[in-house]
C-alpha cells in the first residue's frame, strides 16, 4: 500500500527559506521513493530537473504562489519560464478576491492563462484554497477549472488557514467527477491521513512528509 501511495505523493518544499541543500535532499529522497514528483518553488525547477534527469520523477512548480493575486500574463509568464526550466507540472494558484468578489471573468481568465501556456508541455494542477471559500464557491472553481481544460483541482497551498479535509475532497471529486485529478494537499502527515483522502477521491497527494508516510510514521510538518 505504502508504494502505490508514494506514485501518488508530491514531495513538497514551498518554504521560503528553503536552502539548495534542501533541495538536493528532498530529491534524493523522490528518486529513493519513487514519488510522483517533487513540489518547489520556480528558483529551484532548473536544479531539481537537473538531479531527476533519467529517473520516473517529474518536476512540479508553483504559479501565483501562494496568494494567487498576480495578474494572468504574469501567471503565464511564470508558467513558460517554469516549463522552459524543466517543468513538466504547475500548480497555479486562482485569484481568490475575484472569485469571492463573483468577477468569474477574471478567474475564467486567470485559469485559462496557465492552462493555455502548458498545454501539451505540462499538467496543469488549479488551487482553489478551499479554507477560504464557501461551499459554493468550491464549486465554482472547481467547474471554471473543468471548463478551463486543467487536468487537476488541489484543495490548498498549505500556507493559508487550512489544509486537505476529506469532505472538500469528496465535494471536488463529486463536482469535477472522474475525468480530472484531485489532489488533497496542506495537512497529510501520515499514511492513515493519505488513505483517508485517496478513499475519499484524491488522486494526488501534496505533502512534505512524504518519507514519513510511505515509512508508516506521522509527521508534524503543516504541510
Amino acid at each position: 500500500m505504502t508504494q502505490s501511495i508514494a506514485k501518488m505523493i508530491d514531495h513538497t518544499l514551498l518554504k521560503a527559506e528553503a536552502t539548495k541543500n534542501q533541495i538536493e535532499k528532498i530529491c534524493a529522497e523522490a528518486k529513493e521513493y519513487n514519488f510522483a514528483s517533487v513540489c518547489v518553488n520556480p528558483t529551484w525547477v532548473k536544479l531539481s530537473s537537473e538531479l531527476l534527469a533519467g529517473t520516473e520523477v517529474k518536476v512540479c512548480t508553483v504559479i501565483g504562489f501562494p496568494l494567487g493575486a498576480s495578474t494572468p500574463e504574469t501567471k503565464a509568464f511564470e508558467t513558460k519560464n517554469a516549463i522552459e526550466n524543466g517543468a513538466t507540472e504547475v500548480d497555479m494558484v486562482i485569484n481568490i478576491g475575484a472569485l469571492k468578489g463573483g468577477d468569474i471573468e477574471l478567474v475564467e481568465r486567470d485559469i485559462q492563462a496557465v492552462v493555455d501556456e502548458a498545454k501539451g508541455k505540462a499538467l496543469t494542477k488549479v488551487i482553489i484554497e478551499t479554507c477560504l471559500l464557501s461551499e459554493e464557491e468550491k464549486v465554482q472553481a472547481c467547474e471554471i477549472s473543468v471548463k478551463a481544460g486543467a487536468d487537476f483541482v488541489k484543495t490548498s497551498t498549505g500556507f493559508s488557514t487550512g489544509g486537505a479535509t476529506v469532505e472538500d475532497i469528496a465535494l471536488m471529486r463529486k463536482t469535477v467527477g472522474p475525468q480530472i485529478g484531485v489532489k488533497a494537499s496542506g495537512g497529510v502527515r501520515s499514511a492513515e491521513d493519505a488513505a483517508k483522502m485517496i478513499e475519499a477521491g484524491a488522486t494526488r497527494i501534496g505533502a512534505s512528509s512524504g518519507a514519513a508516510i510511505v515509512n508508516g510514521l506521522t509527521s508534524d510538518s503543516d504541510y
